[in-house]
């Protein structure tokens, strides 16, 4: 039953794709199809995922074709499973809102094509996260990645976005060649490809051999996920790509990198050393603090999300990082509650940012700009995805009772009792890192403060906002599945705590559940080898009735208002003949005061000009222009660019044209070859 729905799933997507691709001729036809097709396949998959992670069983599928070096075999256990379900949930709210975000472009893009490419992506993913073989999983990466790049540069009349996609491109397979020679190092350590004979297997190779895989593998599938220092594609690509696009990048293309370190880490290493979780937890704060503090400079909607994707990257892997540390150190129950954090947080932020990026799509197309700045009064014009995107903004800034808070308070609780179970200076990295945590909370709460306030409330700041309409059904109800899920995933998190069970016993051997879901809500009783770390507990039965009783509060008076006769007057305006849009906050005055404050990390820079027509007392206009420094731009990839620009000039010298000197460079590597191989 589970293979028949899995493999049902992934012929419906293929389907889906070359249906597409063959009614290009006909726009609407081929959009619904593309997207009935995703939705259809979306749904399948999540049938036989969710019945695997709820079952803790393991599925092998065998496909009926490949050779006994490369093997093409599905393997659906609770980790891959997992992600799947991740992937299904959010596809699936993506293509019902595609039905209704991509009726615009009929006419003018090729909706053909972008169905065959939405329909491999999704196909790609799911076995990206079940591949069984390094040689399928890196086929399966490389199709992904090939999907990813035409989806992103579906608009390709644009040079921005052509540049964009090309840098993913090249991070992408500069991340795959770090895999590339991983697996071959586990590989010839194992005499196989298959991931069943990496289990455990780095730990039992060489220190050093350890330490290059680890870092291998930690930077290959970094780049997919944009963690610092190898994030630089992720804001150019994810803001100029389509937004629905945006949203499977953000929510779980993104993700493959994370499931890939967890499969890594956790399958192929047993307790590893200690310098690893250490350097997985510092890489993580590093990209939690750094994503968030360039979102709060961002006035560009959707590239402020993308930094946030980076921020989230970040606190997911200090989960990573913690359970690593954990793990080496022997505390397997805190193993297990770290490692259940930053899973829930994988899974909550695929479906906040999806959220996130839908609303601004809705937003974009409303108003034909992504600059926040020409915004304004949005939430008047458009209700619905108003609320939609409030409801987002709370969950990624970590606030009760949306799901964004429960898997964050998981990480910090994760951390914080590491302080008092473990020895020597280590334990200092714990608090640190719930500091650190706690600020980029706080900053990302002050980020979404601007995000919703700049482009909903008070007045228009042009036309096209002024002219703003709601978006259509199928992209309001879209965005109404995720923000349902926000809210089911921070109050129903008893429920959903326990699915984690098999996925550690996968892992780790243990089981934590029971020791952090009671009966009044979650609470933090993990078992070490030195007793028992009690924390607070969270009800959250206790905190729906909170919320439910503060609503009913604050509609009430509302309620009995409506029912009088009202008139409707101006805004207090201090007693001036009328506010404009000139008199408003912008983007750029709000995130002033941290500008000065983080000066010393943004580098500055910003130009003054006025026009005068009598006096330079009294200026007819003034123009400011604000910018700040791209530091792994300047500092790292354009210094690094220029010296491979230079090698490469040099090497030119080679290339002479002469075949008799290509002939020579045979004859010399076939002679190199040889002696090799006799030595061998």
């Amino acid at each position: 039953m589970i293979t028949d729905l899995f493999l049902s799933g992934i012929v419906v997507w293929l389907a889906g794709a070359v249906a597409s691709l063959a009614l290009w001729r006909q726009p609407a036809v081929a959009r619904r199809v593309g997207c009935s097709a995703a939705l259809a396949g979306s749904l399948l998959d999540l049938a036989a995922s969710a019945a695997v992670l709820f079952s803790g069983s393991t599925t092998v599928i065998g496909l009926p074709f490949g050779n006994p070096a490369f093997t093409w075999a599905i393997r659906l256990d609770p980790l891959s499973a997992y992600f799947n379900v991740t992937l299904a949930v959010l596809a699936a709210a993506v293509s019902l809102y595609s039905f209704g975000y991509l009726r615009e472009m009929e006419g003018r893009r090729n909706l053909g094509a972008f169905g065959f490419f939405l329909n491999l992506l999704l196909p790609s993913l799911a076995l990206v996260f079940t591949a069984s073989n390094a040689f399928f999983f890196l086929v399966a990466w490389e199709v992904m990645a090939l999907a990813s790049f035409f989806l992103i540069i579906f608009e390709h009349e644009k040079e921005k976005t052509r540049k964009a996609g090309m840098l993913f491109l090249i991070m992408s397979h500069a991340g795959t060649g770090l895999l590339l020679i991983a697996f071959l190092v586990l590989a010839s350590a194992s005499g196989s490809l298959d991931f069943s004979s990496f289990h455990l297997l780095a730990s039992r190779i060489t220190p050093l051999q350890q330490g290059t895989v680890f870092l291998l593998f930690l930077f290959g599938f970094g780049v997919k996920a944009g963690l610092v220092p190898v994030h630089i594609w992720l804001p150019e690509a994810h803001p100029v790509a389509p937004s629905n696009v945006s949203a499977l990048m953000s929510g779980i293309v993104i993700k493959t990198g994370i499931y890939g370190m967890a499969r890594v880490f956790f399958d192929f290493y047993g307790p590893p050393p200690l310098w690893m979780g250490t350097v997985v937890l510092g890489l993580g704060v590093a990209s939690a603090l750094l994503g968030v503090l360039y979102a709060l400079m961002e006035h560009d909607l959707k590239r402020l999300l993308a930094w946030h994707s980076i921020e989230n990257i970040g606190i997911i892997l200090m989960g990573f990082g913690a359970a690593l540390m954990f793990r080496s150190l022997g505390q397997s129950n805190l193993a297990a509650l770290a490692l259940i954090a930053a899973l829930y947080h994988t899974f909550n932020h695929a479906i906040f940012k999806g959220l996130l990026f839908l609303g601004a799509g809705s937003v974009v197309q409303a108003t034909h700009t992504r600059n926040m700045e020409k915004m304004g009064g949005l939430i008047r014009l458009m209700p619905v995805t108003a609320l939609c995107f409030l409801l987002g903004a709370v969950a990624i800034s970590g606030l009760p009772p949306l799901n964004g808070f429960v898997s964050e308070w998981l990480t910090y609780q994760a951390l914080l009792a590491g302080f008092g179970t473990t020895q020597s200076l280590t334990r200092l990295m714990f608090p640190i890192a719930g500091s650190l945590l706690a600020l980029t909370a706080a900053l990302a709460a002050a980020c979404f403060v601007k995000a919703f306030a700049i482009p909903f409330l008070a007045l228009p700041r042009s036309e096209e906002a002024a002219e703003a309409r709601e978006c259509s059904l199928p992209m309001r109800a879209g965005m109404a599945v995720l923000a349902v899920g926000c809210i089911a995933l921070g109050l129903g998190a008893t429920w959903f705590v326990p699915v984690f069970d098999s996925i550690t016993q996968q892992t780790l051997g243990v089981r934590a559940s029971a020791a952090l879901v009671t009966a009044h809500g979650l609470a933090l009783t993990a078992g070490t080898g030195h007793g028992t770390v009690q924390g607070g507990t969270i009800s959250t039965a206790g905190m729906a009735l909170f919320f439910l009783l503060a609503g009913a509060a604050f509609a009430l008076p509302l309620a009995l208002r409506w029912r009088r006769r009202s008139v409707i007057g101006p805004v207090w305006d201090c007693g001036l003949p009328g506010l404009t849009a000139d008199n408003e906050y912008t983007a750029t005055a709000f995130s002033k005061p941290l500008r000065m404050i983080f000066s010393a990390l943004y580098r500055p820079r910003r130009e003054i000009q006025a026009e005068y027509e009598v006096s330079p007392h009294y200026p007819s206009a003034i123009r400011f222009e604000s910018e700040i420094e791209r530091t792994f731009e300047k500092r790292l990839y354009g210094p690094l660019r220029e010296r491979i620009m230079a090698a490469a000039n040099r090497m030119k010298g080679i290339q002479a044209g002469s075949i008799n000197l290509y002939l020579a460079y045979i004859f010399i590597t076939l002679i190199l070859l040889l002696l090799f191989g006799v030595r061998g």
